[in-house]
């Protein structure tokens, strides 16, 4: 298997780069849970590097890089369902693009706000509205969320209905959390090496003593098996890798993210540091559909009916 990236996908993600460079920094003095911009989200749009899969040359696999790449970044972007899910529904669907499974409406939603387009997800098939005011309730301001998120308090009587098949729906779902999540662990493990490599005790850099290289050296082997299964999920189109791809970045994101947090000790647990800007966004991406035990029952469905 060729795991080395074409000139198409080195030359999206080269122009990625140069477009994010202003946006790679946390800005100076800004303690917020959330940070977001309108500016990046626009260049993306604009640049067309939210409808990548629909390219014949570039395809689902250059989407994931995409997904993975602007992850890692401290301004989270809307970037997952547009690039996945609405080709698969309709590519003129206006963003921001919140998904919800039916059933399953009273979590926390990202990016929800008034005039974003909701898709709801379910075995009754795939149908869509427009959010506004009355359907909307703004999340505590101390709840501890790195996404912009808001609750739907009600669907309305009428939504569009979209000839998309679920199961699809769902498995382009799981693809673009899970390179979402490659590209938010990727981001915690270089701001947590970074720390430890500088941060000294005893006279030494803390990246020194042996049993913080050891518990390092597995979280990256977890990051980055999290970044090639997402990748193949992307690339074979297969339900059961799929579901995989996520179960095992939603566990790996239960296991490393308690290390990062550990390993920056107090400054860890403050606003201070940018950690919380990943960490806090893996942490609800891992009970997106249903979590853990969701994925494994759909991985198990798929691999064996």
């Amino acid at each position: 298997m060729d795991l080395s990236l074409n000139e198409d996908q080195r030359q999206v993600l080269d122009f990625i780069d140069s477009l994010a460079r202003p946006f790679a920094g946390v800005p100076l003095h800004d303690v917020s849970l959330a940070l977001e911009s309108a500016d990046l989200d626009a260049q993306l749009l604009e640049n067309g590097f939210l409808d990548v899969m629909a390219v014949e040359e570039l395809g689902p696999v250059t989407a994931a890089l995409v997904v993975e790449k602007l992850a890692r970044l401290p301004f989270a972007v809307e970037a997952a369902a547009s690039s996945f899910v609405r080709p698969l529904i309709d590519a003129e669907l206006p963003r921001p693009l919140c998904l919800v499974e039916e059933g399953r409406v009273t979590g926390p939603v990202r990016f929800l706000r008034p005039g974003a387009t909701i898709v709801v997800v379910g075995p009754s098939g795939v149908r869509s509205f427009t959010a506004d005011d009355s359907m909307i309730a703004p999340a505590q301001e101390d709840t501890l969320y790195a996404y912009p998120v808001a609750f739907l308090t009600a669907l309305p009587d009428r939504m569009a209905t979209h000839e998309a098949d679920p199961a699809q729906v769902l498995r382009a779902w799981r693809v673009a959390i899970a390179a979402e999540m490659a590209g938010l662990l990727g981001a915690a493990l270089a701001a947590t090496v970074t720390y430890v490599s500088e941060r000294k005790q005893f006279g030494r850099p803390l990246a020194t003593f042996q049993a913080m290289r050891h518990r390092l050296a597995e979280d990256q082997v977890m990051t980055n098996s999290v970044y090639w299964l997402a990748l193949r999920a992307a690339g074979t189109g297969d339900p059961g890798d799929a579901a995989l791809a996520l179960l095992h970045a939603q566990d790996a994101a239960k296991r490393v993210c308690y290390d990062y947090h550990q390993f920056l000790g107090g400054m860890g647990m403050t606003l201070e540091h940018p950690l919380h800007l990943w960490t806090y966004r893996l942490k609800l991406l891992t009970a997106e559909l249903g979590g853990r035990g969701e994925q494994g029952l759909a991985a198990a469905t798929a691999l064996w009916g």
